[in-house]
């Protein structure tokens, strides 16, 4: 006869197995779920139809612009305690000093015209003369004409503003080229064959001379 201890804890054994068997969850599967597309990025191997273009040496991406050291913006600088306001005309790297503020332009850039949203902005540092005449730098950051919601200037004096940039593109965008240009300054001609040129019909000499008409030629050219 067996002992009922064994019995016992074989039971008990039993129970707890059950017991964490069911308490595990299988996660829950949406059918509606639809499956991440396996792309190149998944893989270790760089795949064969992506290759490295090199830029050539000297490439400007701005293409053709102005320079940034030619261009011009004006800055608007307001003063709120008498509503005063007054525009400040610099180029990039210049600085201007008016009563107790400095106002520094770094850089200045418009997008092209053939872009679909345009946007001025200029890169502007503020700083203010303090009580004890030390200067403090209460703004630095781009500043945009048509958002000025992106970057405020926090100040209870003073405002800062883009107003425009001076600058150009080159005509019809990147890359273009004036119509019937070539490198040998000749027009292209058509690689195609050519029909033979017809034969130049007969030409009857009129019979006698005609008087030319004085009244205006009422056809359209």
């Amino acid at each position: 006869m067996s002992d009922p201890r064994r019995w016992m804890l074989a039971a008990t054994a039993l129970v707890l197995l059950a017991t964490a068997g069911c308490g595990t969850k299988k996660p829950a599967v949406d059918p509606n779920a639809k499956a991440t597309p396996h792309t190149a990025l998944d893989d270790d191997v760089a795949p064969a139809d992506v290759t490295t273009v090199d830029l050539p040496r000297g490439a400007d991406p701005s293409y053709g612009a102005t320079p940034m050291a030619q261009r011009v913006a004006v800055i608007g600088l307001l003063n709120k305690r008498n509503g005063i306001a007054r525009e400040v005309t610099l180029k990039p790297g210049e600085a201007t000093r008016v009563g107790d503020v400095i106002i520094r332009l770094s850089a200045c850039e418009q997008t092209a015209p053939w872009e679909q949203e345009h946007y001025t902005g200029a890169f502007v540092q503020l700083d203010v003369q303090q009580l004890d005449k030390s200067w403090h730098r209460v703004f630095s950051g781009w500043l945009y004409k048509e958002r000025p919601a992106l970057n405020v200037v926090q100040h209870p004096i003073y405002d800062v503003w883009t107003k425009s940039c001076a600058m150009t593109f080159p005509e019809g965008g990147p890359g273009s080229v004036s119509a019937g240009s070539s490198e040998s300054g000749a027009t292209p001609r058509s690689s195609a064959r050519k029909s033979p040129a017809p034969a130049p019909a007969a030409v009857t000499p009129p019979a006698a001379p005609t008087t030319l008409s004085t009244a205006p030629d009422s056809n359209p050219r």
